[in-house]
């Protein structure tokens, strides 16, 4: 496990000595090998947004939004407008008059919409006095227009200008939106997902949204919701469902119940760092890569594979605490072809992928982010009793209470996850986390505190290289 350099994992001092720190190389397969500290955040800080290769953005609870430079970890621009807790943050390309502009999209506790220029820190636009608070943001790059998600959805365009908006939701509110084809959204409202389309009128400057359909597959509250590819999209539930939807005609193509038992012992090691709890059913997030979706289940990782409606790997203790955030890296290229219309039938061929997959990182209410290997299990699979699944029940639930949940037997997994990284550094609930491949992976934290975890030997490598460039216009030594 990756400690401070200098002791444990308590040692805050070194921290407020030296903003650059080593960790050690117990981990071989981990390239995260120095971190640094950024501070500017005075309250616990949620959001993380990527504005381009080179720069983010940090919202919290404070109010505040900062801007960083993930290379040096510089704080560029200081963005003060709002007078209560960040809720949604979110990037908005435009045209510029040379190139494509980056803007800031933020929505905030107070009832507030800002845009903001991160060059000049500027607030470009803002809008006040809404009926609920933002809870999601949605951009629509194509229609160079961006969605607003609360007790009610609006539709802006890039001058603010409000084209439309739903009549009041339930006091759930949105919690989630996806854009579907033809002009289509998904937006989760407590157990339902709501089909909106946009359609434009008179002469194209206005706006008016539909409602389509409602479905109503899920038996709790909804708590993600992604994009799988141009035809597919995935919901996770409370309790545990997570659904494969058909994005042109909205029918589920595959549906799963997640279940933790208490099964006998389990042949695939956990990853056991304090005393045993019940770990709850909710997926909390979701991602994809190709065929492949993995689910953060309670403090457990769940990877199935569409194509084969089967678990790929699993792991029920994957940390101590309710995980936060997923993403899948892929090892390589997957070869996407063209999707089927119905991946339950069977019928038609959904396309092809090579299996170069795959690293996973999640992050956690534990304070830690993990990376995740996804290896072939180093014996033959073989015939499962079963106890081996006896934590998972597949099939179809029936929404009514009173009908027991179907358990249908599982071939088992073909395939463990491994973890190669743990870094730990934070001292609180990790919120989420942003992936900036080679220059780095930055987390932030309910610990008011904001992480860069770098490649220690490209860091290394760039420090020599500018150290001889030094010595080269220096003449040598």
């Amino acid at each position: 496990m990756l400690r401070w350099i200098l002791g444990g994992r308590e040692t805050q001092g070194a921290v407020e000595k030296n903003t650059v720190l080593v960790i050690g190389d117990e981990q071989p397969k981990n390239v995260y090998t120095e971190l640094q500290v950024l501070k500017g955040h005075f309250d616990i800080v949620r959001f993380l947004v990527q504005i381009d290769n080179f720069r983010f953005a940090s919202g919290g609870d404070d109010g505040l939004v900062l801007v960083w430079n993930v290379e040096t970890g510089e704080r560029l621009q200081e963005l003060r407008g709002h007078s209560q807790q960040i809720t949604a943050m979110a990037a908005y390309s435009r045209p510029g008059r040379w190139a494509p502009h980056t803007d800031l999209l933020t929505a905030s506790s107070d009832r507030t919409l800002s845009m903001w220029d991160p060059d000049t820190g500027n607030r470009v636009q803002t809008v006040s006095d809404l009926q609920s608070s933002v809870k999601c943001l949605l951009v629509l790059g194509q229609l160079s227009l961006w969605i607003s998600g609360g007790n009610e959805m609006c539709v802006w365009n890039r001058n603010f200008d409000l084209l439309c908006r739903t009549d009041h939701h339930s006091d759930a509110g949105i919690a989630a939106m996806v854009e579907l084809p033809k002009n289509c959204i998904a937006a989760a409202v407590d157990k339902e997902i709501v089909i909106y389309r946009l359609s434009s009128v008179a002469n194209e400057a206005d706006m008016v949204v539909t409602e389509v359909r409602r479905l109503t597959d899920h038996r709790d509250s909804i708590r993600a919701l992604i994009t799988i590819n141009d035809q597919l999209f995935a919901s996770g539930s409370h309790i545990g469902e997570l659904i494969v939807w058909h994005s042109l005609d909205w029918t589920p193509q595959v549906f799963e119940c997640i279940l933790w038992d208490h099964p006998h012992v389990s042949p695939q090691e956990e990853i056991k760092l304090g005393g045993q709890k019940q770990s709850e059913m909710s997926i909390h997030h979701m991602a994809s890569v190709g065929e492949f979706i993995a689910a953060a289940v309670g403090s457990g990782l769940y990877i199935y594979n569409i194509l084969t409606r089967s678990v790929v790997a699993y792991r029920k203790t994957a940390h101590d605490s309710n995980i936060r955030q997923i993403l899948l890296l892929p090892d390589g290229t997957f070869a996407k072809t063209t999707y089927g219309q119905n991946i339950a039938s069977g019928t038609v061929k959904l396309g092809s992928f090579s299996h170069s997959f795959l690293q996973l990182m999640s992050c956690s209410e534990d304070g830690s982010v993990r990376i995740w290997e996804l290896q072939d299990l180093p014996l033959p699979a073989e015939p499962a009793s079963a106890g081996f699944f006896g934590m998972w029940s597949f099939g179809r639930t029936s929404k009514q209470a009173s009908q027991p949940v179907k358990k249908v037997q599982e071939a088992p997994a073909l395939c463990t996850l491994e973890l190669i990284g743990d870094l730990i550094g934070h001292s609180g609930a990790i919120q989420m986390f942003i992936n900036f491949t080679d220059r780095g992976l930055v987390s932030c934290s309910t610990d008011h505190l904001i992480i860069i975890w770098k490649n220690g030997e490209r860091e290394s490598r760039l420090r020599s290289s500018s150290l001889f460039h030094k010595l080269d216009q220096n003449g040598g030594l």
